[in-house]
């Protein structure tokens, strides 16, 4: 499919640079048989059915933005860490040691050398190579009683979206993560998550919804710009996620009682149509996935999503106008644009049903 058919316009002023307060009163626009309803976050449990299941993504972001400087000349630096590659044996300053090895992205007022030191407060950053996509492979090392996970949240900076125009603050520290957060392994935010609240939560319950986890760490591939005209050629990137036995049994349990369930985010449905089995059911998973979702796909276990509004020709723009039509989904975000949502990562979110 022709990546154009998921572009719309969208006026600079309309991305939001800094999230709602309270989380809940983000506005949400809600799809409905009759039309479109502006509500908030807030009304979400009077929103779906009695009962519903509800599933997020508890991935928790890492500081995953470093700024450094070059060990011979002094020259700034920014090391952006995407994913370990596990340990390696290799040899630096003349001593062959076991050192965690990442990749990475990096940029710098000049290039920089394969073979050179970035420092970061307590973290050095030995830049070893790239791998054939062109990413950085980068060691870590730390000096003895500190360890690596240490010096990387002692150094770093939380990864902020390009879009949002502006430095990372304390408040980012809480705001960019979801109150469910727990397991940490992104590098971006799943943005709908970031929106609910542990009072919502406890009303969900007050309701007899159910709520579940999986987990999938958000990589950078989810900004990454499609650069063809047909989608089916997109080099779909790799997220890792997990979903445990007794999310697997909630789902099940769900089905069995005809209760609809409501993903929060794009990431929880690619996370649940990636282990799902013909009939529907979700298969207890550790994995990768490269799961491109675009109109013509089946859905097999989400039946409601509540999501952020995404970038125009985007994968997360496909897999939402796969799930709700596109034309319906095009015609949600100009009723958006001109009811002035705020769009991206810290803005709005609407809820829709899967198209019939």
């Amino acid at each position: 499919m022709r990546i154009d058919t998921f572009d719309y316009e969208l006026p600079p002023e309309r991305i939001a640079q800094h999230p709602a307060e309270p989380r809940d009163s983000a506005r949400l626009l809600v799809l409905g048989d009759a039309g479109f309803e502006h509500k908030t976050v807030a009304d979400l449990p009077e929103l779906i059915p009695q009962g519903s299941l509800v599933v997020v993504n508890d991935t928790r972001v890492f500081p995953a933005r470093i700024i450094g400087q070059k060990a011979k000349t002094g020259g700034k630096v920014e090391i952006f860490l995407l994913q370990s590659a596990g340990l390696r044996e290799l040899t630096i300053d003349g001593e062959t040691r076991q050192t965690e090895v990442w990749r990475a992205l990096g940029k710098s007022s000049k290039p920089l050398c394969i073979g050179s030191d970035v420092t970061a407060g307590t973290l050095t950053i030995h830049l070893i190579g790239r791998a054939e996509d062109g990413l950085l492979e980068v060691g870590l090392s730390a000096p003895p009683g500190v360890t690596i996970h240490d010096a990387i949240h002692e150094t770093g900076r939380v990864p902020l979206p390009p879009y949002i125009h502006r430095d990372p603050d304390a408040k980012d520290e809480e705001r960019y993560q979801t109150v469910f957060a727990r397991t940490e392994g992104a590098v971006a935010a799943p943005t709908a998550g970031l929106h609910l609240t542990h009072a919502l939560l406890g009303r969900l319950a007050l309701r007899d919804c159910e709520v579940a986890s999986v987990t999938l760490h958000v990589g950078l591939g989810t900004f990454q710009p499609v650069s063809v005209d047909d989608l089916d050629q997109h080099p779909m990137h790799s997220e890792s996620f997990e979903i445990s036995k007794s999310t697997a049994d909630a789902i099940a349990r769900a089905r069995k009682r005809n209760a609809p369930v409501v993903a929060i985010g794009t990431t929880v449905v690619r996370a649940l149509e990636s282990a799902a089995a013909g009939d529907g059911l979700v298969i207890a998973t550790r994995a990768d996935t490269r799961l491109l979702i675009q109109p013509g796909y089946e859905f097999r276990v989400v039946d409601r999503l509540m999501t952020n509004f995404h970038l125009p020709k985007s994968t997360l723009m496909a897999m939402v106008c796969a799930f709700g039509g596109t034309s319906r989904v095009l015609e949600a975000y100009g009723v958006a644009v001109a009811e002035k949502y705020r769009f991206y990562s810290y803005g709005d979110a609407m809820l829709l049903s899967k198209k019939s």
